[in-house]
């Protein structure tokens, strides 16, 4: 896709839940040196970054889209968990919790740096998310992909436990190049 121009693509977005914690959480991967720190009041400028750099091949635009004020009223909250995953001492994926709603905890993002998928680190990774999703004690867990992600995530989801309770139809518009970086340097 030429990135000087923005498109309007349709998508399919599934929406999953889980309803009990796994019975087991996979294990640390062996032989790799991985942090996974939790960014309390997460700079903006960092957290657009990991929102870039994990998401730019999936189109992920929806926060990029987002004001300072508007982003930093939903991130700023004090019951918002950003989790940074760290390999080989840089930054190489995240995960966002929104543990704000009644009975549910969202896992609103949650994605991998390109270095890093492939690394054998992702069943870990999604594990450690589902694990401090279900540390809020809600009744469900949610989450939503759709078919611009990852191949890969959709079957993920559903092998640590997650199952599809929906689908709906979306348009989602693409950034520009020049969007994009606006957006990500902001001063």
């Amino acid at each position: 896709m030429d990135d000087d121009e923005a498109k309007t693509i349709p998508v399919t977005v599934t929406f999953l839940e889980m309803h009990v914690p796994p019975a087991y959480y996979p294990p640390l991967p062996l032989n790799k040196q991985i942090a996974l720190l939790r960014a309390r009041t997460i700079p903006l400028h960092f957290y657009r970054y990991l929102i870039d750099r994990v998401g730019r091949k999936w189109h992920w635009v929806n926060a990029l889209r987002l004001n300072d004020e508007e982003l930093a009223a939903g991130l700023h909250r004090e019951d918002r968990d950003v989790r940074v995953l760290y390999l080989d001492g840089a930054p190489a994926g995240f995960f966002d919790i929104k543990p704000h709603l009644p009975d549910e905890v969202e896992l609103a993002y949650f994605g991998m740096m390109e270095h890093a998928i492939g690394q054998g680190i992702g069943r870990w990774f999604l594990g450690a998310a589902i694990e401090a999703a279900w540390s809020y004690k809600p009744k469900h867990v949610s989450v939503q992909t759709c078919t611009m992600d990852h191949p890969a995530a959709l079957p993920l989801y559903q092998k640590l436990g997650f199952s599809p309770v929906g689908q709906k139809q979306e348009l989602v518009r693409t950034m520009t190049f020049d969007e994009r970086s606006a957006s990500v340097m902001r001063p």
